[in-house]
């Protein structure tokens, strides 16, 4: 082992796979030390996550069961004494440089640099402290593809400043808001906190985003019904795809303003089945109904399977993952972008899957995240993992096929 971090503090967060990230951060310590000459006086870390079930319900205040996973965004990190914000970083994230005495220079909508901005402007309006501070960023987790690399980065910088300038007091929802405030304000996307919460909470975990949002753990891993996961990257990012994600959301508040309500979870599915007809002709828009009822139906699929985990019968997840996905296919229409029908890498990816586990006869698939690129996910028995691998391949290359497992530690200081 290296002087970075001892075997105890990384097998707490990585287990078997300490070794590797006791490489990961000698290097970043190295990086740290040469750019800002002087040694970083914390580490942290912060995974990227998973949705199991409950595909874009967080905007209006559904429920999801979702995880984090051991792909995860780390940081080298020192108060550095001025007003000034340093990092640098590997790719996807580029480095930034602000002045927090500056902040209303920062333009909006300019990745990591607006993103920082938004988190440095909603910790002070939360009332928590944020002063200058040097570091130095590495992240696993893919960009642009569905597990929350920005979710990930946020958690990882407001973990930061918890720890550094607040003692700790910022709570996980805290923590979560502000990443969503500087999304949905600072980079004008439409996004609700699912993804900030599952990056900082750790394990798999039941959201209820009605009023606010309320976590409750729930005891399950893919391993424990003797499944393994596995990620599989299209090769085509969803960074530039605000407005389609976008659509979404707003689509569903326009079903819900039509039942006098501003979000769904405040309007029953019962009353858009008695006005159906109403709704349809007064808003002109089936998409935003079929989404609605994907909203509603897929509520209805994370509560029945994690009543289904705490009965005892973990198994049953595995048809709820298949259906969630159908409907995210079908009735949410996520899986490839308006306009652009040629270009379905996502879905050719799920159909090859499809192909692949109907042979078999066993195995759940479905697309993962935001959508309209990025990755799916595929669940099977341990004993065909290899072999799915070894199908894909050809089709997306190995570096794009991830195995992947759920990590029971969310976004912390290590050291």
């Amino acid at each position: 082992m290296s002087e970075t971090l001892t075997e105890e503090q990384l097998k707490r967060i990585y287990g078997a796979r300490h070794a590797e990230a006791d490489e990961r951060f000698a290097l970043l310590k190295k990086r740290f030390e040469k750019r800002f000459e002087a040694s970083p006086e914390g580490f942290f870390s912060s995974p990227g996550r998973t949705e199991i079930i409950g595909n874009h319900t967080d905007h209006n205040g559904g429920k999801v069961l979702a995880a984090s996973i051991d792909l995860d965004t780390i940081g080298a990190v020192s108060v550095n004494g001025t007003s000034r914000i340093r990092i640098i970083s590997e790719a996807p994230h580029p480095e930034v440089e602000l002045d927090l005495e500056k902040l209303q220079e920062v333009p909006k909508c300019r990745g990591s640099l607006s993103l920082v901005a938004g988190m440095a402007e909603g910790v002070r309006e939360k009332g928590f402290r944020i002063e200058g501070f040097d570091a130095c960023v590495s992240s696993t987790v893919l960009p642009s593809a569905g597990v929350s690399s920005s979710a990930s980065y946020e958690m990882l910088l407001l973990c930061i400043i918890n720890a550094l300038f607040n003692e700790e007091k910022m709570s996980l929802a805290e923590r979560a808001a502000i990443g969503q405030y500087a999304e949905n304000v600072w980079w004008e996307k439409a996004s609700g906190m699912m993804d900030q919460m599952a990056c900082a909470h750790g394990g798999t975990v039941l959201f209820d985003f009605k009023d606010g949002v309320k976590t409750e753990p729930v005891p399950f891993s893919f391993e424990e019904i003797g499944c393994e996961m596995i990620l599989v990257n299209s090769g085509k990012g969803h960074a530039d795809l605000r407005e389609e994600y976008s659509s979404i959301p707003n689509e569903m508040r326009r079903i819900a303003s039509a039942l006098g309500k501003k979000n769904l979870v405040d309007a029953s599915e019962e009353a858009l089945m008695e006005g159906f007809a109403r709704v349809r002709r007064e808003t002109g828009h089936d998409r935003a109904l079929l989404r609605a009822l994907h909203f509603y139906r897929e509520n209805q699929r994370v509560e029945k399977a994690v009543a289904q985990i705490r009965a005892g019968h973990p198994e049953a997840i595995l048809p709820a993952i298949t259906a969630s996905g159908n409907s995210s296919w079908k009735w949410l229409q996520s899986c490839y972008v308006t306009g652009e029908a040629k270009e379905q890498p996502v879905a050719v990816a799920l159909a090859l899957t499809e192909r692949f586990l109907e042979d078999l006869g066993e195995g759940v698939c479905r697309i993962n995240g935001g959508g309209f690129g990025g990755v799916m996910m595929c669940v099977l028995p341990k004993t065909h993992t290899g072999e799915y691998m070894d199908y894909m391949t050809p089709f997306v290359g190995r570096e794009n096929v991830h195995l992947m497992h759920i990590r029971e530690t969310g976004a912390v200081r290590i050291a």
